[in-house]
């Protein structure tokens, strides 16, 4: 190639990467981009395509593949920006989002044991409670085409052991938020659920919380039943909160981020699943077999305490 072409090629795919670099970073600076450290990688990742193309195809053909590749990108961005502060959905309306985000967790334990009083207060906090809610502001979320996020569980997708009640009411809420997601779509409300691994919060409570809770089982436990578990096995349930504590993680922003693309973003997911391991256990949930996934779960939540009849029936068959 001559120099005369060479130096025409050159001032072309300048002139491109101005072009196209100008107008995603216009899209960039006036949509404000959720996630700036992958649009920042992706951006670069781009640049090196374009000297890529420029060093191995000094043709049209190469221009044609770069402008392409910055086309896929301006698509992507607009998927990932998130909507203009001074949008007029924004602007105009009353309300534009309601997180539903309380809860209450309870004494972790096997569902037999738990009281009913547990099982009425999970539901009442975890799911009556976003419900009404939700029910009392959705006349102003359909004017405004809104939002209505609802922060369930990891526990709410999946079986886990010791939050029957817990889970139940989460499991609850999660599929009144994909009913929801469905109804409410025709009235432009777009509906998001979280399912969050283990995150430091208040939720767990307190040792003095947690031990009124272990004297109200024992007090409405049935004697058969009090004696098959074991007083010794039901007094260590609540060692389990405390090994919450170290498991969980105190850096609450992939949740937070989820939530402000869930608000904000011109797509939001119907469903998001922040923090350590909470995809995984759900994909091995949903498409592996039951006996695997109860494997895994096991492996999870491992532990030697066993009941009083279990470890008194494996005594005598070791001594047969």
């Amino acid at each position: 190639m001559h120099h005369s072409e060479a130096d025409s090629s050159l001032l072309i795919y300048m002139g491109a990467v101005v072009l196209y670099g100008g107008t995603i970073l216009y899209r960039v600076k006036k949509n404000c981009v959720e996630k700036a450290t992958p649009f920042s990688w992706g951006l670069l990742l781009l640049l090196a395509s374009g000297v890529l193309c420029f060093a191995t195809l000094r043709s049209y053909l190469g221009l044609s593949l770069f402008s392409l590749m910055c086309f896929l990108f301006c698509i992507y961005t607009s998927d990932q920006a998130l909507l203009p502060v001074d949008h007029k959905a924004v602007l105009i309306t009353d309300l534009w989002g309601v997180i539903n985000n309380a809860g209450v967790l309870g004494l972790p334990g096997d569902g037999e044991l738990l009281p009913m009083q547990s099982y009425k207060q999970c539901m009442d906090v975890n799911f009556f409670g976003p419900v009404e809610l939700s029910k009392a502001f959705l006349p102003l979320l359909r004017k405004s085409k809104g939002r209505l996020i609802n922060i369930s569980s990891m526990a709410g997708g999946i079986p886990m052991p010791g939050f029957a009640a817990y889970g139940a009411s989460k499991a609850a809420l999660s599929m009144f938020s994909g009913v929801m997601r469905q109804e409410l779509s025709k009235w432009g409300i777009k509906v998001s659920v979280l399912h969050p691994s283990a995150f430091k919060t208040c939720i767990q409570g307190t040792p003095k919380i947690w031990n009124k809770e272990e004297r109200t089982l024992l007090e409405n436990l049935m004697p058969d039943v009090k004696q098959d578990y074991g007083e010794e096995y039901i007094l260590k349930l609540k060692m389990a909160l405390n090994a919450m504590q170290f498991l969980s993680v105190s850096d609450l922003s992939p949740v937070l981020c989820d939530v402000l693309h869930a608000l904000l973003a011109e797509r939001p997911c119907g469903l998001y699943t922040p923090g350590k391991n909470a995809y995984k256990y759900l994909l091995i949930f949903c498409y592996s077999p039951l006996w695997f996934y109860d494997f895994c779960i096991r492996k999870m939540f491992s532990t030697s305490d066993m009941p009083s009849a279990l470890r008194a029936a494996e005594k005598a068959n070791k001594n047969l």
